[in-house]
């Protein structure tokens, strides 16, 4: 059945890319003559009633910028089947008949449970700077997250190499090491420290020592946070070469500032998809890309299923170490 008004949110960690993609949804829908509203701050918008109509004015000059316009916060009441039965009969009264949620794995996996508790309709869009969702290879804001890696590193290249220096990058990645690969693959790092590949400090150590000796001026070390502390590696590293090593914490730069345009555009094609599918009746299923084309996944898929690491990522990054 055609939907009259849907609703559109982000959730989670914010990425470049959002707004573009909340964009998308709401002048989509309008272009196809349905009311659009917009659930301000996530789940906790829902539960609290903060949910607004939007016009294509809401979303006028905001394709360029990072964050997210209709904001994001942690809801400790929608992990409950009572907060979400609550954030439903919100919907509701809006008369709100499916929900287009850009977010990662933890906000898709709320909109599963809201989907098979109430049968409200959703539809997913992969939003998460660490590009690990499952069955796509490409999510909303991680080709800027990891320009924005690849600036700093340059940056840091310089002051290494002055100092002769090992630069240990700390980037984000609790659970996957993509950001951290494709950065330190495409910012010429010597190491790049993963949480899905076991390392050596004692061998890259006697490795740093012995280039060192050989004449190396400096040394770039990605490490994804979830592959050990940088600040306390640093410390081992420098007790181990003797070498002046020095540590950055890229820390939340990495989820700021201009989408690429890569992901202006990715973003908005992926939200004209999922207004229309929403509009026209689907639900469950979270669009993506994956080879470059448009893919869907069922949402339950996506979130019962963990994403792993191109292992020929990690093979080239030790082949041009």
């Amino acid at each position: 059945m055609i939907k009259k008004a849907i609703a559109v949110m982000t959730s989670g960690g914010d990425s470049p890319g959002m707004n573009a993609a909340a964009r998308a949804v709401v002048r989509t829908a309008l272009y196809e003559g349905v009311e659009v509203y917009g659930i301000n701050n996530g789940y906790q918008g829902m539960v609290d009633d903060d949910i607004v109509p939007l016009t294509s004015r809401s979303v006028s000059d905001l394709i360029q910028r990072g964050g997210t316009f209709l904001g994001t916060a942690r809801c400790m009441e929608f992990k409950t089947p009572e907060g979400r039965k609550k954030g439903f009969d919100n919907l509701m009264k809006h008369g709100i008949e499916g929900l287009v949620i850009i977010g990662g794995d933890g906000s898709l996996t709320g909109g599963s449970l809201l989907s098979k508790e109430t049968g409200m309709p959703i539809v997913g869009l992969p939003g998460t700077i660490d590009n690990d969702v499952w069955g796509m290879d490409y999510t909303i804001g991680c080709d800027t997250a990891a320009n924005t890696i690849v600036d700093a590193i340059n940056k840091l290249r310089d002051t290494a190499s002055a100092h002769r220096r090992i630069m240990l990058v700390e980037v984000m990645g609790r659970n996957s090491g993509w950001l951290a690969m494709m950065a330190g693959i495409a910012g010429g790092a010597e190491y790049v420290l993963v949480p899905e590949v076991k390392y050596d400090l004692d061998e890259m150590c006697h490795e740093l020592k012995a280039m060192y000796d050989a004449g190396k001026r400096y040394s770039i070390i990605v490490v994804a946070e979830g592959a050990g502390s940088a600040v306390g590696l640093g410390q081992v590293v420098e007790e181990k070469t003797g070498i002046d090593t020095r540590v950055s914490v890229l820390g939340h730069i990495q989820r700021g500032g201009s989408p690429t345009v890569e992901d202006r555009m990715k973003a908005s094609m992926l939200g004209e998809k999922a207004a229309l599918a929403i509009i026209s009746g689907a639900t469950n299923v979270v669009f993506g890309f994956n080879e470059g084309k448009v893919v869907s996944v069922n949402l339950f898929d996506a979130v019962n299923n963990q994403k792993t690491l191109d292992p020929e990522l990690v093979r080239l990054a030790r082949v041009l170490a």
